[in-house]
This record gives structure tokens, sequence and C-alpha cells, in this order.
């Protein structure tokens, strides 16, 4: 027991409440979590507003304007949304002993099951025309025994319970009660969470979401510095082990600290012997493929890659850190001018997350040739980086993760499409570190020229979420995929993690999520053939109304009715 619990009885008090109750979560009837969970989820919507208000306040995010959106998507909508996800699939387990399969559609994609997740509703055809998320499973999980793939810890029958330690993220507010979620009800384990200093902030709010659970010690928030995260990890009383972080806090739990620490990686000798999962940053690519662009086309990728980027300040496992270009393609120069263009006019944002400057002037050290891009005023400076030559060994873009606005260029040669795409994939899984979220963007027309090989090539990208004309933090937001790493890492070369979380259909072989946008926003999607009728999306950088979108996409969740959509409707066309 560390100096962490010697000065803090009531945290050692906790575990051993927690601890108590493992048994008792484990085998709590179906029916009695369902009760639960609706009550946590009645609590999400008068605790929503506070919630908003302490991140903004925290980000220096002015109330009322545009970037006050992320928050209420990111934060209180995903939590609520998830919870009606996860009641769903309780129902499904509660009537026949596994979640309701039948209605999703499914696909064959080169002899791997895929099934779509998304959308699930008339309301989610309305709401994201167009988009579509398919979970790809694992070779040799079928359409005929899915049904014996889903919902593990609910066919299994003799369990003792677990004690499950997330040690959350400091970024996305709503990464730490999603994993909780996740733990709670689809691993069945109790749990006590960890917040990060940079968001501590939001205990009050969890605490007043959770109450529920917590006060009957299935769950409890705690906060503190290092050491506490440090105890906790080693404690007798803690069975597993769940992090959002990087992989160096990865490491130092499993193998220690200091090159003593590196040898035992090298060796694999871990020092702490706790399973734990993890979902850890990456050095994530945006490809795009060459094809007939407009200029319209053009300027609308270039505010989809910025918000790639700049999403939440940049702070983001998932923000592009790599724009994979074709070198010979006539229209790179232009999209590399409007890329520039769209970082440098996005809204001015304060760079919050410890660190910003001294990672983005060790990337500008390693990469010669970084160029600012926005104003010498601006809070946060947005650069972009021209990587060297593909083949260019050690490169130091490529293995470290910026966690900041910076973005780097990789040109390819190659205008064939085809060839392109296939050899930017093997660049990517080659490398770059990691294997969190790839982007691709791609005309219409070039994926019906490429008809069943794109599926074929979307296979060999080894990434745990693929987002086509989509940005990868969509995957994130819909919770009804996994979200996590390419299933194969492990422990000693971890990258971007082992397991997932989300998935509330609760696959049990989920090799990746696929996420699909429209290229185009309404109403030029339907003027080019695509009867789409999602707008400028409300989490794209430059929406005037994301702020206005993103709280009456939270009423809607709350309570849908048809009469809110007109509202909507009419901000999301402003935006």
């Amino acid at each position: 027991m560390g100096n962490a619990f010697e000065a803090n009885a009531q945290l050692e008090g906790l575990l051993g409440r927690l601890a108590a109750r493992r048994e008792d979560w484990a085998g709590l009837a179906v029916q009695e979590r369902i009760a639960l969970l609706e009550q946590v989820r009645e609590r999400i919507a008068p605790a929503a507003a506070r919630w908003v208000a302490l991140s903004s306040q925290a980000k220096d995010i002015t109330p009322g304007t545009p970037v006050e959106g992320e928050e209420w998507t990111s934060g209180p909508w995903a939590l609520l949304a998830t919870c009606d996800h996860l009641l769903a699939t309780l129902s499904g387990i509660a009537a026949t002993g596994r979640p309701a399969l039948d209605k999703l559609k499914k696909r064959t994609v080169n002899g791997q099951l895929a099934v779509e997740v998304f959308p699930q509703n008339i309301f989610d055809h309305l709401l994201l025309s167009g988009v579509r998320a398919e979970v790809w499973m694992e070779p040799g999980v079928t359409e005929a025994n899915l049904g014996e793939n889903v919902a593990r810890a609910y066919r299994t029958h003799h369990n003792d319970g677990e004690l499950g330690l997330i040690l959350g993220a400091g970024n996305i507010a709503s990464i730490a009660p999603l994993d909780a979620l996740h733990k709670l009800f689809s691993e069945k384990a109790v749990c006590i969470v960890k917040l990060n200093p940079v968001n501590d902030y939001l205990l009050p709010v969890f605490e007043d979401i959770f109450a529920p659970l917590i006060a009957l010690d299935y769950l409890h928030f705690v906060t503190g510095a290092g050491d506490v995260g440090a105890a906790l990890c080693t404690h007798a009383l803690v069975d597993t082990i769940h992090i959002t972080g990087s992989q160096e806090t990865h490491d130092l739990i499993v193998y220690g600290p200091g090159e003593a620490g590196q040898e035992n990686r090298r060796a694999n000798r871990p020092l702490n012997p706790k399973p734990i999962s993890s979902e850890l940053g990456a050095v994530c690519p945006t490809i795009v493929v060459p094809g007939p662009w407009s200029a319209a086309d053009i300027r609308f990728q270039a505010s989809h890659i910025a918000t790639q980027k700049l999403h939440n300040s940049g702070f983001n496992c998932v923000a592009s850190q790599v724009l994979v270009l074709p070198a010979q393609w006539e229209h790179t120069s232009a999209l590399r001018t409007a890329v520039r263009k769209a970082l440098a006019d996005a809204p001015d944002r304060k760079p919050y997350y410890p660190g910003a400057a001294s990672r983005q002037s060790a990337m500008a050290a390693c990469q010669a040739g970084a160029v600012r891009v926005n104003d010498d005023g601006a809070r946060a400076r947005r650069e972009v980086v021209e990587l060297p030559p593909a083949g260019t060994p050690d490169v130091y873009a490529r293995s470290h993760e910026v966690f900041a606005p910076t973005l780097c260029e990789q040109l390819l040669d190659g205008l064939d499409a085809e060839t392109f795409l296939r050899d930017a994939i093997r660049f990517a899984n080659t490398s770059l570190r990691g294997t969190l979220g790839a982007n691709i963007i791609i005309h219409p027309a070039t994926i019906k020229a490429l008809g069943p090989r794109f599926d074929e090539l979307l296979q060999e990208l080894h990434y745990g979420c693929i987002a086509i004309n989509a940005w990868t933090g969509l995957g994130y937001l819909l919770t009804t995929a996994p979200w996590g790493a390419f299933p194969g890492h492990v422990l000693n070369d971890v990258q971007s993690g082992i397991g997932s979380v989300h998935n509330t259909f609760m696959f049990d072989r989920p090799q990746r999520t696929v996420v699909q946008a429209p290229f185009r926003p309404f109403p030029r999607s339907v003027l080019g053939g695509a009867m789409t009728l999602l707008p400028n999306p409300p989490w794209f950088v430059n929406n005037k109304q994301s702020h206005n979108v993103g709280r009456k996409l939270f009423g809607f969740q709350v309570k849908p009715s048809w009469f809110k959509l007109p509202g909507i409707f009419f901000d999301a066309l402003r935006g």
C-alpha cells in the first residue's frame, strides 16, 4: 500500500466496499441492471448544462459560440445515447438471453461477416443522413454463429465478479464514463474510475449522474495525481485495469519506470501481472485518393481535414496526423493550399492540454520545414510539416504522436486510384505507429469504379476504425460500434492498445469498425446523385451552428419527437 493510501483511508475504504460487491454485481438479474441504468439515464439531462459549462470553462470556450457544440456531442449526448443502446441490448438479453441481432443488416465481405449497427431507425436516417457504420467480425464469425459470439459475460453463469480499475483520459469528457458503462454492463465488473487531473473538475457531475450505482457500491469515481494511480494499479483488490492514454503510461504501469522498465519491456517481464486492456494513441493517417474532384469538393474536404486535426484543439488520440496525398494528382496543390487556409481560419482555441507546445517543438526540431499557418497572435500555433519520401527511415513524425495542432503531409507517387490506395494502405500499415483510426477520402465515382475491390482493399488496412469520407471520431460517437485498436497487439508492443470498449451490441469478436459518410454535403449531395440530406456536419470546425445543433440533438435524445426535428434541421442547414 503506497503513500496515496496511507494518506487517504477513504480511498482504501472505497476499494473494500467495491470488492465486497463483486459477486453481487456479477449475479445481478438483467431486469435489475436495466432498472439501475434507467435511473442513471434519467439523471443525465438535469446534469448536462452544468457538464458543458464546466468543460467550456476549463477549455476557455466562450458560452454560446459554435465550439461549445463539441462539448454537447462528445459529452452528455454520447453518454445518453450509449445508455439507450445498452438498454436496448439488455432488454434483448432479458427476453431471449442474447442481444437482438435479427434485424441488423448483414453482408459478407470477401468471406468476412460485416454487420450494420448504424442507422437503426428512421430518426438515425434523418438526423445523420447517409452515415453508416458496420462492424467487421474476426474470421470464423459467420451469420450462422454470430449469436454464439455475443454477450459472453451473460452466457457465463459461474462468475465471482471482478473489480476493474479505469484510468480515465483527460481530453474527451465522456471517455471515462463510457468506459465505466462498458466495464459495468458488458463485462459485469464493479469499477473504480480515477479521473485524469486535466478534467477531474467533472467529478461532481459524474457522481451526480451515477449516484444510483455509487450508492450501492458498484461504482466509485476518485481523483488524484500519479501516486494515486500507481497505488491503485498495484492494489491487491484490483483485478483488472483499463487505460485510455499513451503507450508510455501503459508501459510504465506494466513494466516500471526508466531504463529498467524498458529492459523489462524488451524482455517481456511484466512487473504488474494484472490483465490490462487499453485504448492508446496513434499516428493516424488521412488518405486522399485521386479522383474527379470539383473546386467545391476541395473546399469542403479541406474543412473536413482541418476538423480531423483541430477538433478539441487537436487533443484527440484519433486526430489525423499524417495527410497522405498523391504527388502527381492534378488537385494536390489546390487541396494543400485549401487545407492550410482551413486550418488558419478555424476558430482560435486555447491549447489547454499540458505539454502541447513542447510536443510541437519536438516535432519541429525533428522534422525540418514546419510552417506555421495561423496568425502569430493566436493562442495555439497551427503547423504543417512536409515529410520526406516514404522510404526514408527513422522519421520522427511517423512514430511519435504529436497530440497538438500539427499536421504532417506525406506525398506518395501514383495517379491511378487503385494503385495509389494500395500503396497508401501499405505505407500506413508499415510506417505509421499505432492502429487506432484511419481516414480515407474518396470520390463516389472512384468507389464505383473500384467496385468490390474497394472493400477488399479496406480489409488490408489494419486499423480498429476506418472512416470513409468521414472522420474516425464519428466512430467513437456511434457507440453501437466497438472502439479500440486493430486486434493482435501484444503487451510489450502494445501500439494502440489491446481490447475494445463501447460495442453496445456486445460482440465478442469484432475486428474493426467501418464508418462511411457522404462525400458532399446537402444540397450538393443530391445534385451529385446521392440521396443524402446531411448538410455541413455539426462536428466540422467551420460549422457556425454546431452549438445549437449539438444542444438540440441532445434534447432530441432525451425525448425523441417529430416536433423537434424542424428546429434541428433549421440550425443544421444554417451551419
